[in-house]
């Protein structure tokens, strides 16, 4: 097979390229920036460019519609407002790439382009088709329809997610990741003359915070975390309404259920308050399904042979793999090893980094 090995100095001033153009979700024209840029060196490979509708990009690579393509998903917003290169500037310093982005997923793009690179236009059976997203950090809401429509289509999914920090391990499984917000509208009245005549929105949000947190099953990989609260207009004020916002991540559709249905629940004491409950979950869960298990299985194979040993972990956060489990076999956290993803420290690791894009290579031309 033809192909080159990755050059590590060329990834780099690509990365350094990719993270300089500040990309964060609220910020379409910014993102895509980034889009562009990438498009550019998809083009470049040879990849035959789609728009799709909710600010998608597809690239397909040797895709000619005769067998299922492989689909690789990847995106380009990142968490970090723009600004944040003043105070976090993209910088090498020993074995570690840092800046906003870096770690996710900007070195996973860059890796990818690069892995494709590296196949030296012989593409796999079927081709490759790469979907490049604009809102993967806030919930992937334009994107989802084309994610699951391409998974649909496809014999086996990559992600090129960061894998996970410090092990390095792939991602073979995720938990679904929901959130709710629960109104409470009471009845305000003065605190000191007439406290009878109001109905506190605190007093049932304090109690509904307590039966939320119940839902939890830690031992079953179910967390429930209450992280927002804010309610009433002032001390002397029986408060009108209060507002709160939860966190909930499940290891299985059928954890999600009982959440689901425990939130649903929820009845305020005193009738006079009203609730209101908006949100569920919005990934689904990500299992560890056969076909999985499969492609890990590959993936441990061919890093053996490359003379590395690679682990996998199924981990409580989400991703875009999480839509495509369910539909095709997928594979998560084949981007760049490093760690600090959404933190100062966000980091790329230098000295492990071309392992996993020459895994990558490999995956892309065998799967």
């Amino acid at each position: 097979m033809g192909g080159m090995e990755p050059n590590l100095q060329a990834m780099l001033s690509d990365l350094r390229a990719l993270v300089e153009i500040e990309s964060p979700s609220t910020d379409p024209v910014a993102v895509s920036h980034v889009m562009d840029a990438v498009e550019g060196r998809a083009k470049g490979l040879g990849a035959v460019s789609h728009a799709l509708p909710g600010g998608t990009r597809r690239f397909d690579f040797g895709v000619d519609g005769t067998e299922r393509p492989l689909l690789v998903l990847t995106h380009a917003d990142t968490v970090w407002p723009t600004g944040t290169l003043s105070t976090m500037p993209f910088r090498i310093e020993g074995e570690r790439a840092y800046g906003p982005g870096t770690y996710d997923m900007k070195a996973g793009i860059v890796g990818l382009l690069h892995a494709l690179r590296g196949l030296g236009g012989e593409w796999p059976r079927g081709g490759v088709q790469v979907l490049l997203t604009p809102d993967e950090e806030i919930g992937s809401h334009s994107s989802r329809e084309a994610i699951e429509a391409a998974a649909r289509g496809a014999r086996a999914v990559l992600v090129v997610e960061p894998p996970v920090a410090d092990s390095h391990a792939l991602k073979v499984g995720r938990k679904g990741v929901g959130s709710f917000r629960l109104t409470f509208r009471g009845v305000a009245s003065h605190a000191g003359n007439k406290p009878e005549e109001g109905a506190s929105a605190v007093t049932e949000a304090a109690r509904a915070v307590l039966e939320v947190q119940a839902l939890a099953r830690p031992e079953v990989g179910t967390t429930v975390s209450v992280g927002l609260i804010r309610g009433g207009s002032a001390v002397n004020v029986i408060p009108a309404e209060c507002v709160f916002e939860v966190d909930v991540r499940v290891s299985t559709a059928a954890e999600a259920e009982r959440v689901n249905a425990g939130v649903a629940a929820l009845r305020p004491l005193d009738p006079r308050v009203r609730l209101e409950v908006t949100g569920g979950l919005n990934r689904p869960t990500f299992e560890r399904g056969l076909g999985t298990e499969a492609l890990f299985a590959r993936a441990q194979t061919i890093a053996r042979d490359l003379g590395f040993e690679i682990g996998g972990e199924v981990v409580g956060g989400g991703s875009d793999g999480n839509f495509t489990a369910p539909l095709a076999p997928t594979l998560d956290g084949l981007g760049a090893p490093g760690d600090g993803a959404h933190a100062a420290h966000e980091h790329v690791r230098l000295d492990r980094w071309p392992d996993h894009v020459r895994l990558l290579t490999r995956l892309l031309r065998e799967v």
